[in-house]
């Protein structure tokens, strides 16, 4: 892997050479993760003119399970607890002469701005913008790996919970238990806050699990995701509890599941943002449901739940291969409930067999 933290961190260089800036401080945690490898918690990366320094407060840990900077860059522990290694990273960069810093203005806090400024006068300051997030957008295979295992996981603690009694247990208790079964099959850990919604709750995009419990009849909806080697993914069904559905929830279950595969389906190399939203939103919008949709339909996923690209009525751009999006279309009908089916898929192009589906639990509505 050292070559190729290299490799990302020398394209990175080649953009802030382009703009002027000699040196560049990353202070992002997903950015220093991606450009690094693990790094403890608060470091920085430094790009320097004569080498590349992980700038932190403690040392890296040795637990085979936390893994370890990239090998190629130097550590640079602070002396002394409760220092700033951002501001330190900037003193290294006046201690050898350079006079221009190009830094993460999106991340930095106003007061550590100033903080920069007080000890680095002389230095211009410049603002590296989202390049690093630019270059996260695209996986390289062993990203998409790590995905696909968590993936895996997800789908796993899922289909476990599945076969379990539901009827009166509350969304709070099965949230946790799904938690706990992504962490016993390999996961670092749940990649956001699990969300389990029943009756009236149903549907709704990060609903926060209650005490109320699952009833006769329920929609029943989850999504949760799996964090593993520190990608995120994510997976969300809708299901209905104890009886065979209703006609209202056959219907709707219906409309959104065709949604979602007009989503997935426009998905390929060369795609617009916009168009792929576009797909899934006007099948929801055609049947009367265009108040109340979410602001986006997808979204990139990788070190973090929610990245580049997102899918929504104003994004501009357009998909490239080795993109891994969500797409998650869902309707919540107030006081009824709702419906939501959510799944991580990768960009490939139609030679490749189209978009790789990575989250792979049944879309068939199922009544538990």
């Amino acid at each position: 892997m050292s070559e190729v933290y290299a490799s990302r961190r020398n394209r990175l260089r080649e953009r802030c050479n382009a703009s002027g800036s000699a040196t560049a401080l990353i202070s992002r945690p997903a950015n220093v993760r991606y450009l690094a490898g693990t790094a403890p918690r608060g470091a920085v990366l430094l790009l320097g003119r004569r080498e590349d320094v992980l700038v932190c407060v403690d040392p890296p840990d040795d637990r085979p399970s936390e893994g370890r900077p990239d090998e190629a860059l130097r550590v640079h522990c602070l002396r002394r607890s409760g220092g700033d290694p951002a501001v330190a990273a900037a003193g290294l960069v006046v201690a050898e002469g350079g006079d221009s810093l190009a830094v993460e203005e999106h991340h930095l806090t106003v007061a550590r701005h100033r903080e920069l400024r007080s000890v680095a006068p002389g230095l211009r300051l410049a603002d590296l913008a989202a390049a690093v997030e630019q270059l996260r957008v695209v996986k390289d295979e062993e990203e998409i790996s790590c995905l696909r295992i968590g993936a895996e996981i997800a789908d796993q603690a899922l289909g476990e919970l599945l076969e379990s009694i539901l009827v009166g247990r509350t969304e709070r208790h099965l949230a946790l238990e799904l938690e706990r079964r992504l962490v016993d099959h390999g996961a670092d850990g749940p990649a956001f806050a699990t969300s389990v919604a029943t009756g009236p709750n149903s549907g709704r995009r990060g609903h926060r699990p209650t005490d109320r419990r699952v009833e006769e009849g329920d929609f029943l909806s989850v999504c949760l995701g799996a964090s593993y080697r520190g990608y995120r993914c994510e997976i969300g069904r809708t299901f209905v509890i104890g009886t065979s559905p209703a006609d209202w929830q056959i219907e709707l279950y219906d409309l959104v599941f065709a949604a979602q595969r007009a989503g997935r389906e426009a998905l390929a190399p060369g795609a617009a943002f916009r168009d792929v939203d576009r797909a899934a939103r006007q099948i929801l919008d055609s049947a009367g449901h265009s108040e109340g949709l979410p602001a986006l339909t997808g979204h990139g996923v990788g070190l973090e739940i929610e990245e580049d690209p997102q899918l929504s009525p104003a994004a501009m751009g357009k998909l490239d291969a080795c993109v891994p999006v969500t797409v998650e279309p869902g309707v919540h009908l107030p006081g009824r409930g709702g419906v939501r089916i959510d799944d991580t898929l990768v960009v490939r192009p139609e030679a490749d067999g189209g978009p790789e589906l990575l989250t792979i639990t049944t879309k068939e509505l199922l009544a538990l």
